[in-house]
């Protein structure tokens, strides 16, 4: 029988033992030790951010990021429906209101749709955007930088200038992406907004097992998400706390697998785009990533008519593989909230298929997959 060919699965072969051992035999393994510190600074050196946040998760992240940009409740933040529920979750943390849009051709937020929005629908009231229809000021923007894209973040700063809302990036599934060209030349995702944020999740092309990171070009955010991250103490003899505090920090057993796979990034990156090209190759039409940037290639994308279908026949064939998600707007949670001209995220709701990814993928693996849809694809002409 086939060896199972799993979707996204960690590669754990640099130094994520020793350095556990390492934590484990000095005793700190909870929310405090230099492995933390350590990959906080290794992150802010790569992104070229002046300091990183090192968070339980992702969600974590933009949940603090909320806050840090002032985002209060009643507030509209504008989201995207094709995403992971977990980019849109905080915005119900901090009692605010998610406003749906679509995405474009690169999976990404539709700026133009967002443009739109924001001369058609809202208007400028004591120098805040607020939504016409319900007088609600939209506060924030948390674009997604999908699969590994960026989105069009040259444009969404340009609306952010005009309309004056914070812009949040959920670069969870970007590490390592960065525009090659233009105006964002040589910044990564993540980095060009007033805050980002990372996901180490065992998915992700780096990883802790769970864990993100906060990060921003602003000290004043890093500061704060730090001082919110760790309960918001202000004395730690005393245990005053003067605000509400979370505990959101990173343990030092997390931090010290993620600075072995950060030692890697790199070689990952090389990896993930080397199987994307090889699937080309082999005749698999894998959905393209923009050319401006340097993409980490997280998930690669293959487009169907029969996307139930395809993946049936996968699995049948020990294939591991997945729809993409569910659009958020259409979840029991989020029925009633603002959605605006959704349409081309429909689409790409009922064809993605993602296919086997992971960075310990083999050359024999990738020749597997590819034969196995061309063989599903013949079998549609018969």
């Amino acid at each position: 029988m086939q060896k199972f060919i799993p979707l996204s699965v960690p590669n754990l072969k640099g130094n994520e033992k020793k350095y556990v051992d390492d934590a484990i035999t000095q005793e700190w393994v909870s929310t405090g030790g230099a492995y933390i510190t350590q990959m906080e600074k290794a992150v802010a050196e790569y992104v070229h951010t002046p300091d990183a946040v090192a968070c339980q998760s992702g969600t974590a992240a933009l949940h603090l990021s909320l806050i840090c940009c002032g985002v209060n409740a009643g507030d509209e933040v504008i989201v995207p429906t094709l995403t992971f529920v977990a980019a849109v979750n905080p915005v119900k943390y901090v009692n605010a209101e998610p406003v749906f849009m679509d995405c474009d051709d690169t999976l990404c937020m539709d700026m133009d749709k967002l443009e739109r929005f924001c001369l058609e629908e809202c208007e400028m009231r004591a120098g805040k955007l607020v939504d016409k229809a319900n007088g609600r000021h939209v506060s924030a923007v948390i674009v997604v930088h999908v699969f590994g894209n960026i989105a069009n973040m040259e444009k969404l700063m340009d609306i952010k200038k005009r309309f004056g809302f914070k812009v949040i990036e959920d670069a969870t599934e970007a590490f390592g992406s960065y525009f090659k060209t233009g105006v964002f030349a040589g910044k990564f995702a993540g980095t060009i907004g007033d805050v980002g944020a990372l996901s180490f999740n065992g998915n992700k092309i780096v990883t802790t097992g769970g864990g993100g990171m906060l990060i921003s070009q602003d000290a004043k955010i890093l500061d704060k998400a730090r001082y919110l991250s760790t309960q918001a103490k202000d004395d730690a003899v005393y245990f005053l706390h003067n605000e509400i505090g979370y505990n959101y920090r990173m343990t030092n057993l997390q931090a010290a697998v993620g600075v072995a796979q950060i030692e890697r990034i790199e070689e990952f990156v090389a990896i993930k785009n080397t199987n994307y090209d090889n699937y080309v190759k082999n005749g698999v039409k894998l959905y393209p990533f923009r050319d401006d940037i340097r993409s980490n290639r997280w998930f690669y994308s293959y487009l169907t008519d029969r996307r139930d279908d395809l993946i049936k026949y996968l699995g049948d064939n020990n294939i591991q593989s997945r729809p993409i998600w569910h659009l958020i707007h259409d979840l029991p949670p989020y029925k009633n909230s603002r959605a605006y001209r959704i349409e081309k995220a429909q689409y790409f709701w009922k064809r993605v298929v993602n296919i086997p990814c992971s960075t310990n993928l083999t050359a024999d693996d990738v020749n597997t997959v590819s034969e196995t849809i061309i063989r599903f694809n013949e079998t549609a002409k018969v």
